[in-house]
């Protein structure tokens, strides 16, 4: 069963969790309920960590998080909500404020 090791609010938080969990399903049945988190579903940004070590061992970026992240995914930062843990993970949440992309309309003329 991987670790997952979680740096938020100024605590160190270690959970075994089941092969293939998501950790903010985790967050939402209180598993894990330091894990910072809203939407769920890569929407809201709420959920954005730093990956510190074992990120080698996850999928790349999706396009959520690409989109939600822009250029930071560059950087380590990933959406907790759109992972899927498979081996030992060490992430923070310290000092971070990420915030969606703004949402552009398209002036309408006549």
């Amino acid at each position: 069963m991987p670790k997952v090791t979680l740096h938020v609010d100024g605590k160190k938080v270690e959970q075994q969790v089941k092969d293939n969990a998501n950790l903010v399903v985790l967050a939402g049945i209180r598993q894990l309920p330091e894990l910072k988190y809203g939407c769920g579903m890569g929407r809201c940004t709420k959920c954005t960590c730093v990956v510190i070590s074992g990120g080698e061992d996850l999928a790349p970026p999706n396009w959520k998080e690409e989109k939600m992240l822009g250029d930071k995914v560059n950087e380590g930062y990933r959406l907790t909500c759109q992972l899927t843990i498979q081996k030992d993970i060490e992430i923070s949440q310290e000092n971070i404020s990420v915030k969606p992309p703004k949402k552009t309309t398209a002036a309408i003329t006549k």
